[in-house]
Order: structure tokens, then C-alpha cells, then sequence
């Protein structure tokens, strides 16, 4: 069984290691402990099933957490890899520890976290990356895994509804746009994003797809939508499966150090991101891309980058550090991706 509730990203770095562990152990069974709307992520493995758990409902709580060990239990599980490591999965390795089953959970260095991202005596320095961290678990339980890019997902089949969309915009290169973040300091500038829009949309090679979630989310992309041309918000649209497949089929994503550049690295998508107070050196840069196609805060004006792990504290002023990214260097690296002229 593998632990892992949340969130987005940190669920989508683990499909990269699930690959590789049914690829290179064909024979074991998978179970998947996650929320019901990540299910989609592991459709395409057919020894990977899915235990739901509902953290809102039957399974809040300490009895609903011990609800999900009774239920577990009769599944006969071997060995457990937690991939996740918070209260909820430690209450249940209590459980299963007394009756002999392995139980490993993830290693997260907090230690050398909290170095990278302090404000004296910084210790600058990449750290191992979080999928690394993920293999190392199964590791220990007996499972060694080979990281490679050969990892990389297959395109999906587009349903009806966005075949017909993909189909409308052959004619361009279709450039998905993920312009939110959890916390402001991983959030492009809405004014420079809109500079980098107008260049993409006015110069007719092509056509943005918008992606989010949430109702304020949408409003400002159905906003964006209508300022541009050749622009398209997928919000509220699709399925959570008929956006992956679309994401599939992206020829590129532009994104923040969230989510969707994560979900794009799944199917191996050119994915370039725009890094504010959080820095690759943490170790959730997505899997397979080359670093540069990471554009970074100007660490010279910011010298406190990154400020923390998941850019929830920023000190006074770090607002302004995405400001360093240029729109016309945004725009350069996605036309030298794309090989448009």
C-alpha cells in the first residue's frame, strides 16, 4: 500500500515513481491510499487500484482514522509505503505496526529544508530531489527503483468534447497557461502574464488554453479569455480526467512552481515554470525537464530566495521578486522551446 493524500503536485511526483515500480516489479499488487478526485492520475496502471479515503466524513478523525485501518486490514496488505508522513499516517502506522507489517514512511530532510530556506547562515545547495525521497521508501522495504526518463506517461485519448477543441486549434502550437499558486510569492505578476499573453495570442502561431480552479480562479481566466484573442479557459469545463488528457496533448505548459507543471511533466510536455520565493534547490522541480527551462527570481536583489519550501512565508518587500522575470524572456524561452520564429 502507498500513503499519499495530497496535495496536487506532490501526488502527481508520485506517479513517476509508481511507473517505475510496476514496471520494474511487475509482479506486485499497488493500492493506492488517496482522495477519491486523484484517481484519475493512476487510470493508466492496471495493478494500481485506488482506496479512497474521505477525510471529510466516515474517515475524519482519530475513529475514522482507525475506520480506514479495519478496512484496510482485510485487504491483506504486505508491506506499506508512506509517501506522505503527517499525523493522519503516523495514527495508522500505530495500528499496523503491532500485527508485523512493514510500515516506511518518506524522509522529508526538514533539517536541510530549514537551511536552504533560513535568513542567516543559509546553506544554498540543491537537495535530493522529492521523487528520490519517494523511491528511497520503497527502498527500504526491499524495492530499489531506477528513476529514468523512460518513466515519461503516454499522450491520452481525448474525449469527444476535447477532441473538438484540439482539433479547432491544429493549426497552432496549443500552449497551456497555469498562472496560479497556492501563495502569492509563486504567482506571476498578473500584469507581466498578461504581457507575456499578448505576445503569444497577437502574434496568430498560437493558441492558449487556461488552466485552474476554483470560482475567483475562473472568473479572472473567463477575464483573460475575453481581453485575448486566440485564448481559451478550460475551467469548469472538463472532467479532471478530460484535462489530463488534454494536458497530454499540450505541445507546451507554462506554469508556476505548483500543480500543473507537475501534471504536464507526467506525459513528458516541454514545461516551463516561473520561480518567485521557492526555488528548484528544494527539490520539487518536475521530473524530466531540463533546469533551464526554470526561470528564476533575481537572487542578487533577493538574496533570501528561497524563502521557504512551499512559498507560504515571505519576508517585506520578496513580493516583487517575480517581478525579475521578464515577460520577453518568458516569451524568448517558449518560442526556443518551440522552435517558432
Amino acid at each position: 500500500m502507498v500513503i499519499r493524500l495530497s496535495a496536487m503536485g506532490d501526488i502527481a511526483m508520485t506517479v513517476h515513481v509508481i511507473a517505475a515500480l510496476v514496471q520494474q516489479y511487475p509482479e506486485l499488487k499497488i493500492t493506492v491510499l488517496t482522495r477519491a478526485f486523484f484517481k484519475p492520475l493512476f487510470s493508466q496502471f492496471s495493478n494500481v487500484s485506488i482506496f479512497e479515503v474521505d477525510v471529510k466524513g466516515r474517515h475524519n478523525g482519530f475513529l475514522g482514522i482507525y475506520r480506514i485501518f479495519k478496512e484496510l486490514n482485510t485487504l491483506k496488505i504486505d508491506a506499506i509505503a508512506d509517501l506522505h508522513n503527517v499525523l493522519r499516517s503516523k495514527i495508522l502506522k500505530i495500528f499496523f505496526i503491532p500485527i508485523g507489517i512493514p510500515f516506511v514512511q518518506i524522509y522529508k530532510g526538514r533539517a536541510e529544508k530549514a537551511a536552504l530556506t533560513r535568513a542567516k547562515a543559509k546553506i544554498f545547495k540543491a537537495l535530493k530531489p522529492t521523487h528520490q525521497r519517494y523511491a528511497d521508501v520503497f527502498k527500504t522495504l526491499g524495492y530499489p527503483l531506477n528513476l529514468t526518463t523512460d518513466l515519461i506517461l503516454p499522450k491520452r485519448e481525448l474525449s469527444i468534447n476535447t477532441a473538438k477543441l484540439r482539433d479547432k486549434l491544429a493549426a497552432k502550437k496549443i500552449v497551456g497557461v497555469a498562472p496560479f499558486a497556492a501563495f502569492d510569492g509563486k504567482m506571476y505578476p498578473i500584469d507581466l502574464m498578461e504581457k507575456v499573453l499578448k505576445y503569444l495570442t497577437e502574434s496568430g502561431k498560437f493558441h492558449i488554453l487556461l488552466f485552474g480552479g476554483g470560482n475567483k480562479e475562473q472568473l479572472v481566466l473567463e477575464q483573460l479569455q475575453n481581453k485575448f484573442i486566440n485564448t481559451t479557459s478550460v475551467v469548469n469545463k472538463y472532467t479532471f480526467s478530460e484535462e489530463l488528457a488534454l494536458i497530454s496533448n499540450l505541445d507546451l505548459m507554462l506554469a508556476m512552481d505548483s500543480g500543473n507543471a507537475h501534471l504536464a511533466a507526467l506525459f513528458g510536455v516541454p514545461t516551463v515554470t516561473l520561480w518567485g520565493i521557492t526555488h528548484p534547490y528544494a527539490g520539487f522541480y518536475p521530473f524530466g525537464q531540463p533546469i533551464e527551462n526554470a526561470l528564476l527570481a533575481d537572487r542578487e536583489q533577493f538574496p533570501l530566495v528561497p524563502t521557504s519550501v512551499y512559498g507560504n512565508k515571505m519576508p517585506n518587500g520578496y513580493g516583487k521578486a517575480m517581478r525579475t522575470i521578464r515577460p520577453q524572456d518568458v516569451v524568448a524561452k517558449i518560442k526556443a522551446i518551440l522552435k517558432v520564429s
